[in-house]
């Protein structure tokens, strides 16, 4: 959910042999996927004909499925008050991912336990319509760039995508058990990573299919950079991998010093996408030159700088990064942490300005576009506000009687749309008196 900017057009990738990697990096083959029902080689026609391009769309409405919330300070079934304007409730167990469509805001996709997904418009809370037919919890949801797609994804693997105005499913496949998944900023392209260690790239709904191998391990986390031709992918073993979406290629691997002491958990990058920070169960942050390929920075939290070094694959029980990005505004990045630690680094001088503390473990970091305000959600069912130039919490919303799973932002910072595994998702208007 970082701010959307595009670079101008990078040059074209020289052919993997002309590659130079540092280090003790390997060239990695990159060859198609070929076990499993349907077999990509005869869904993988290159994609060069993947127009990048956007489109547009709007959307409609239907019922049902909402509660709206009292103005004032309301006691709910936990105590203390329900800050939201509206609770949605259609969900039967907790709810995991939650996403705000690109074009206008105006409507949410939440996916949970009870193996479903709900399309509903956030001034409502009115359903849409339900994405049905997922046979695993849905862990993961988002619309396209233009908000005329929107696709779902369980931990089965199981895909599927929806057009908003039809309401109609257009497009499914079934990969591996699914790790991630994000649309192309600029393209009505679907990529997700997998427990085999494969990311895929689907051109929607006609279905071409291209697969970038990594690791004999599960792909973790992945981002499409700003610039839409590359993207970066963290896998379970610690490595990185910056691909070339369209030729396929690994352009840069980091691994071993270079890459991560244990499992990725988080993939962020900057506007331009000249820089990418990456988190781990390792506790570091490392940022990279999207360029070069190589580490520029490492950050740690004072509260575990004492903390042994993993071995390989080992987790930390206390503590690991769980979310990150960039401020648009100011050279600053945040990194918030599992033991409730919210980081903010200065990245011109590569050293901790704010440490900001939570009651308990930080589920999600967002930037405000535009602004130095770092919205957190956390296992204590609290956003928070937090200004980043000063390290102070501007405010706080309440109303969820368990942990946050999942939080959104909407691009004017007025709505915060949030999941829970209280079964609900709620939606807090933002007031602030600084702007």
């Amino acid at each position: 959910m970082e701010s959307e900017s595009e670079t101008g057009a990078a040059a074209d990738t020289p052919p993997l042999e002309t590659l130079s990697f540092h280090g003790d990096e390997e060239i990695i083959e990159v060859v198609e996927l070929d076990p499993g029902p349907p077999d990509p080689d005869d869904l993988a026609q290159e994609m060069e004909d993947v127009d990048f391009e956007e489109e547009e769309e709007e959307e409609e409405g239907n019922e049902e499925g909402w509660v709206l919330e009292p103005q004032e300070g309301v006691v709910g079934s936990m105590e203390g008050p329900d800050d939201s304007e509206v609770t949605f409730a259609l969900h039967s167990a907790s709810v995991f991912c939650v996403s705000l469509d690109p074009k206008t805001n105006t409507l949410a996709v939440t996916g949970g336990e009870d193996d479903k997904a709900f399309v509903w418009r956030l001034s409502d809370g009115e359903l849409l319509f339900e994405c049905a037919g997922h046979k695993d919890s849905v862990t993961c949801a988002g619309f396209s760039h233009d908000s005329t797609l929107v696709a779902t994804g369980d931990m089965s693997g199981l895909l599927k995508v929806w057009q908003v105005d039809t309401k109609e499913e257009v497009w499914s496949f079934e990969a591996g058990d699914l790790e991630w998944m994000e649309w192309h900023p600029r393209a009505p392209v679907l990529l997700a990573g997998t427990a085999d260690g494969n990311t895929w790239m689907w051109k929607v709904p006609n279905g071409d299919c291209k697969t970038f191998q990594g690791p004999n391990c599960p792909s973790t986390c992945g981002r499409v950079l700003p610039d839409g031709k590359r993207a970066v992918v963290g896998y379970e073993d610690g490595t990185i991998r910056i691909w070339d979406l369209k030729q396929g290629n690994p352009i840069h691997v980091l691994k071993g010093t270079e890459g991560h002491q244990g499992p990725l958990t988080c993939v962020a990058a900057n506007q331009d996408g000249s820089l990418i920070l990456t988190g781990s169960v390792d506790c570091q942050a490392k940022l990279v030159s999207a360029t070069t390929g190589k580490v520029v920075g490492v950050f740690r939290p004072e509260t575990v700088a004492s903390q042994p070094s993993l071995g390989e694959g080992e987790e930390s029980e206390s503590n690991s990064v769980e979310s990150l990005g960039f401020c648009s505004v100011m050279p600053l990045a945040a990194v918030g942490y599992l033991d409730g630690t919210l980081a903010i680094y200065d990245l011109s001088t590569q050293t901790l300005r704010h440490q900001c503390q939570h009651q308990s473990g930080i589920v999600q970091l967002l930037w405000e576009a535009g602004t130095a305000v770092v919205y957190t959600c956390s296992l204590d069912g609290i956003v928070r506000l937090w200004d980043a130039r000063t390290g102070r919490l501007l405010t706080d919303y309440r109303g969820h009687t368990a942990e946050i799973l999942d939080f959104a932002l909407s691009k004017d910072a007025s709505l915060v749309v949030t999941t829970s595994g209280d079964h609900k998702a709620k939606v807090f208007c933002v007031q602030r008196p600084d702007r």
